[in-house]
């Protein structure tokens, strides 16, 4: 390892969670030389909710269930934690609940066997672009060298917006979310969403095997007054002490318009290319989709088949970003007139199902969305 600062490596993937081990062991299996640079020493508790459609399992040639921990078949949606409504989701195509932490564990140890290799407690500090190459520096003096980059270190990334990746205006969501021990009163197989508690977002509660992910989002861009309060109702309702549990807070950078997400030998993935759901924060899927599409892409312009990654944008754009364009719009009518929303949203005979489909991944935002919004402004 004393000269690994003068290998040059085919790519360089500066963040280790589900987009960067995603795109990781895809480059990799690809016959790749990468290296994953990881600022944490250790995997570690994110405050992230742990939800993502089971389709994605497509994507990998090996097994994701070592991550899940609840198979989700039914979604209960409540309002001020009254007028229930219950979506079944589709038997084929159900919703996972995964812990985070072993998500990622999950994929960098894939990536490692598929020759990739990890650099654990590395923080990156420096990035730039010299003689057709990418230069790394990471705090404690190493320097790396490779032929292409993916960002792939979250919504804090500074790097997307230095290389002119993604909105020039990031749009954030903020989260606060608890660990809970035990399931209190929610239900095998069912996950919660609760509208009218949070100002313009909702709360939320997920199973773990023996825990409860518990939280609440809003997607003003700060928190708000009523986050605390709304989260100590959610989890009274739900049978525990309303002051247990160790708090997190975080920020997640929502999707905020159609943006390239490729520079000159450079893509950026998941939370950091801002990519989450404007309407339900769902970002698990877009940053494994976004880390195994990045690869795709990346492997062909290694090869010399592809002259730019113009096309890594365009897939997105297809495949994710449309769908968000029409999410960002039903976000704005709804959260802004919430009981309408949730009124003639969610208890319309035919809404649970279609949100049981968009997030189990059956259906996009713009199958639904122009009635949706049509309905919601004439009321």
């Amino acid at each position: 390892m004393n000269n690994a600062r003068f290998t040059i490596r085919d790519v360089l993937i500066v963040g280790s969670g589900a987009a960067g081990g995603a795109a990781a062991f895809h480059l990799a299996a690809a016959g790749h030389q990468v290296t994953l640079l990881e600022r944490a020493s250790q995997p570690w508790v994110k405050p992230c909710g742990g939800g993502m459609a089971a389709s994605v399992q497509q994507w990998f040639p090996f097994p994701l269930q070592p991550a899940v921990e609840e198979v989700i078949h039914r979604v209960e949606f409540s309002w001020y934690l009254k007028d229930p409504v219950i979506a079944d989701l589709p038997g084929n195509a159900p919703f996972w609940i995964v812990r985070r932490e072993l998500l990622d564990q999950l994929l960098a140890e894939r990536a490692v066997e598929a020759g990739a290799e990890l650099l654990s407690g590395v923080e990156v500090i420096d990035i730039k672009r010299s003689h057709n190459l990418w230069q790394v520096s990471t705090q404690n003096g190493r320097q790396l060298e490779g032929r292409a980059l993916v960002l792939a270190d979250g919504s804090a990334s500074p790097w997307p917006k230095r290389f002119g990746l993604g909105p020039k205006t990031a749009h954030y969501a903020s989260t606060t979310s608890i660990r809970l021990e035990g399931r209190g009163r929610l239900s095998s197989g069912s996950a919660r969403f609760e509208f009218g508690l949070v100002r313009h977002g909702f709360a939320w509660a997920f199973p773990l095997a023996g825990n409860t992910n518990v939280g609440v989002g809003t997607f003003i861009g700060q928190r708000n007054a009523t986050a605390d309060a709304a989260l100590e109702l959610l989890v009274a309702e739900l049978g525990f002490s309303p002051n247990t549990g160790n708090r997190q807070e975080a920020s997640l950078r929502v999707w905020n318009g159609h943006h390239a997400l490729h520079g000159d030998g450079v893509v950026v993935v998941g939370d950091a290319a801002s990519l989450c759901d404007p309407f339900l924060a769902e970002g698990l899927r877009p940053a494994l989709m976004s880390g195994c599409n990045a690869a795709d892409h990346l492997s062909s312009w290694l090869c010399g088949e592809q002259k730019s990654l113009n096309n890594y944008s365009q897939v997105m754009r297809k495949s994710w970003a449309n769908s968000m364009a029409w999410g960002r719009r039903i976000s704005q009518v709804f959260y802004r007139f919430p009981r309408l929303g949730y009124k003639l949203g969610i208890k319309r005979p035919t809404a649970p199902q279609r949100i049981a489909q968009i997030l189990s991944g059956e259906m996009d935002y713009e199958d639904i969305a122009e009635r949706a919004i049509r309905r919601l402004l004439v009321k």
